[in-house]
Formats: structure tokens, sequence, C-alpha cells
């Protein structure tokens, strides 16, 4: 019988690393690893090890990733300005979340590279909590350094949410409002009540998403304007293999009284149609990576097929020697594979899938060098007018378009928030 472990598909998570005992241990919650067991697939624990980062290939194949728990993501590698935060406030959220403020950078470099090699190469992703996170600054967008000093407190006080509670952490609610014909409202329509897209999660995260990531879709909006699921519409389809999602809320742990019974029945369904896309991906790589079986040819074939053989070795040698005028008599031998190479012989499948692939990567590339070398003369031609201004006009300029930068970054929060008072008005 073959082993199991080579037939399933592979899901490569993180582990969070904590200290006992004075030594380190690294760990992944038994909820996330259960459901991914349940649903047909591997989990491979990456260890959160200084260097695991460089040795990603070693863990090929791939199939799945799922990115769950663990600190705060460096802010260095999402924030552009310096936080409006003050020294003692940045100090007072260190203090009250200390266990979350901690920066593990080396957990921060495998993650993100295990999610862009995902959005690379179209491997299914699934991002819960700092897994969502990571995958909003993979792509270019930013987080709130903390919720309750940026959004919560800015608020009245019936569209303040409490994500977290250090004293509750399974059982803690708040309501989340799912946008309609989404992923979220596929799984989770038949617990909603009419026009009530409602529902009850639990998180656990002082940090979320603030500026959303361009190719991304919100699917789930806390009442007071955070953004608590997101994914990629262009590659969604879990039954082709096509899975990108993030999750700020925690649907593994809304279970009563730990059970397996769940809060909704729509709760496992993110766990569910992601193991779909692994399996799927699977199907799909191995297909891609097959080799042939080898051809067994009866008698006639084998004969036909070392004529054939013959003929275009024979060829090869009076082209490579110009022998052709000196041994005439071998210029019959080529006639079988004359009429072979002029005979309508139609290529399979695979080969014409291949040529398509070959002629695709050559004009994708094609076109990629022009644009480069059209940008790169757009460049030139700005580095050299930018070389004729003073001083006092490049700093105007650089000024200028920081405003306009900061500008665009306002009227994008602006209707982000106005999106979501029309979502909450009639709350």
């Amino acid at each position: 019988m073959e082993n199991l472990s080579q037939v399933l598909p592979r899901v490569l998570v993180v582990s969070r690393r904590t200290v006992r005992k004075n030594k380190f241990v690294d760990f992944v919650g038994e909820y996330h690893l259960d459901l991914i067991v349940r649903y047909g697939c591997v989990p491979v624990i990456v260890p959160r090890v200084t260097g695991v980062h460089m040795l990603l290939e070693s863990f090929k194949p791939i199939h799945g990733v799922l990115l769950c728990e663990g600190e705060d993501i460096d802010p260095s590698l999402y924030e552009s300005e310096i936080s409006s935060l003050s020294p003692e406030e940045l100090q007072e959220i260190r203090e009250k979340h200390a266990s979350d403020t901690s920066i593990d950078r080396e957990k921060d470099s495998i993650e993100l590279a295990l999610a862009k090699l995902c959005l690379e190469q179209n491997i299914p992703y699934l991002g819960i909590c700092r897994g969502s996170q990571i995958l909003n600054v993979a792509c270019g967008g930013t987080l709130y350094l903390d919720l309750e000093k940026e959004l919560t407190n800015k608020l009245p006080e019936e569209r303040r949410t409490k994500h977290i509670d250090y004293n509750n952490y399974d059982e803690h609610r708040h309501v989340v409002r799912i946008v309609e014909n989404s992923p979220l409202h596929c799984w989770f329509k038949d617990s909603l009540d009419g026009e009530n897209m409602e529902i009850l999660v639990n998180s656990y995260h002082h940090q979320g998403v603030k500026r959303l990531a361009q190719r991304f879709v919100p699917m789930a909006f806390a009442s007071d304007g955070l953004m608590e699921g997101f994914y990629d519409p262009d590659t969604y389809n879990p039954e082709e293999g096509k899975f990108i999602m993030g999750l700020q809320f925690h649907p593994e742990r809304m279970r009563s009284n730990d059970l397996d019974e769940f809060d909704y029945p729509g709760c496992p369904a993110a766990y569910q149609e992601f193991a779909k896309a692994v399996i799927a991906y699977q199907k799909k790589l191995n297909s891609s990576m097959s080799v042939p079986k080898t051809l067994v040819l009866d008698g006639e074939m084998e004969s036909k097929r070392k004529i054939l053989v013959r003929c275009f070795s024979l060829a090869r040698y009076m082209y490579t020697r110009g022998a052709t005028g000196k041994n005439p008599s071998k210029v019959s031998e080529l006639e079988v594979g004359a009429e072979f190479l002029e005979s309508n012989t139609a290529l399979s499948t695979e080969q014409e899938t291949r040529l398509k692939e070959m002629g695709a990567t050559v004009r994708n590339g094609g076109s990629y060098m022009k644009k480069l070398k059209v940008d790169e003369e757009k460049r030139r031609i700005v580095r050299n007018m930018m070389n004729k201004m003073n001083i006092e006009q490049l700093s105007e300029l650089m000024a200028f378009y920081h405003l306009i930068g900061n500008m665009c970054g306002e009227v994008l929060e602006q209707r982000l928030r106005g999106n979501v008072n029309e979502c909450f008005k009639d709350m």
C-alpha cells in the first residue's frame, strides 16, 4: 500500500514560538490542524527557526498555505509614514498588549515569503487573524497599529467594537455584517435572517486592516468599520484549485463548550473550501508534472519505429557530413521518414498545451521587455528634467507629490468609511 503522506495534499502551517521552562517551544493551534486533517489534507509544520525562510524550496511540493496567529507584524513592513501615535500612547499599547507587541522578524520573513509564493504561483492560501494581515501587507496594504487608539475611541459608543478579551479568549463574540454575494454570504446564508446580514464571531486581535490592498474585495465589516474578511475574486474557484482569502475572525474557535458543535453550520466552510482548492491544486500540479508511461509496441510497430529511427539518423549524418552525393544508395532509405514528415500527423493534447504555454511565455516576455524599455525611457526623460532643476524646485516638487499622496489616502479612506457607514445605517 502506498504511503498516504506521499498521496495526500500538503498544507504548510507556520508555528508560533513561546518560552516554556526557559526554552523556546513552537506550537500551532489544534483547531486549525484538526480541520485541515478532517477535510483530507496533511498539515506540514514549518518551525519558526532562524534561516527557515531561506529553505522554503525544500518544503515543496506545496499544495496550500494556512497562516494563523502570532505577534504583531513589524510596522516597517507596511508603514510608509511615521505613526500619528505619541510615544506615550505607543508605550501604553506595549504594556496593554505585551504578549503581541514583541515583534518576531523571523516569523515575518517566513510568512511573507510564503504569502508571496502563493500569490506568484496561485497556490491556495487561507489567512486567519494575523494570516489575513500578512496577506494584505504582502500585497501592499497597511494595518492599524492599534484599533482602540486609531479607530474605536474616535467613534460614538454605539459603533465601538471590542475585538479582544484577554479574560474570555474562546467565548468572546462581536457582531459583523456580511457583504452580499461574497463567499461568506454563501457559507452563512442559512444562518442569516432575511435582510439581517449579521453573525457573531470570535476574535482576538488589537490590529487590523487599515488600507486594503487593491486586488482584494471586502467580505465582512465590524460595527466600527473594521474589515473582518476579504478575498481575491479573480482567484476564487475551489473546484479549480483557486483560493486566496483572509479572515480576521476565528471560525474554527466558534464552538460550544469546546465541542465539535459550531455556532453556525457555515463556520468550518472556510477550511472545507480551502481544502477542496488544495486537493484540486495538487491534482493540477501532478498532471502538469506527470511523466508519460513508456509505450509498449507490438512486433510490427516496433519494426516501423526502428525504420524511422534509422531514417532520421541517416538524414542527420548526411546533413552534417554533406554526404548526399557520395551515398546515393542510402537516399532511398529516407523515403519512410519523408512520408512521415509529410503526413498530417496530429499533435497530442499535451503537446498542443505545451506549445501554447511556450508561446504565451514568449509573448509575455516580449511585452514585458517592451514595457521595461518604455519605462526606462520615461525615467531617463524625467531624470534629465530634474537634473536641470535647482534644490528649491526639487524640494517643492517632492512636497507637492507628498501632499497629493496624503490627499489620495484621505479621500480613499473617506470613501471606504462611507461605504461602511452605508452598510451600517440600518443598524
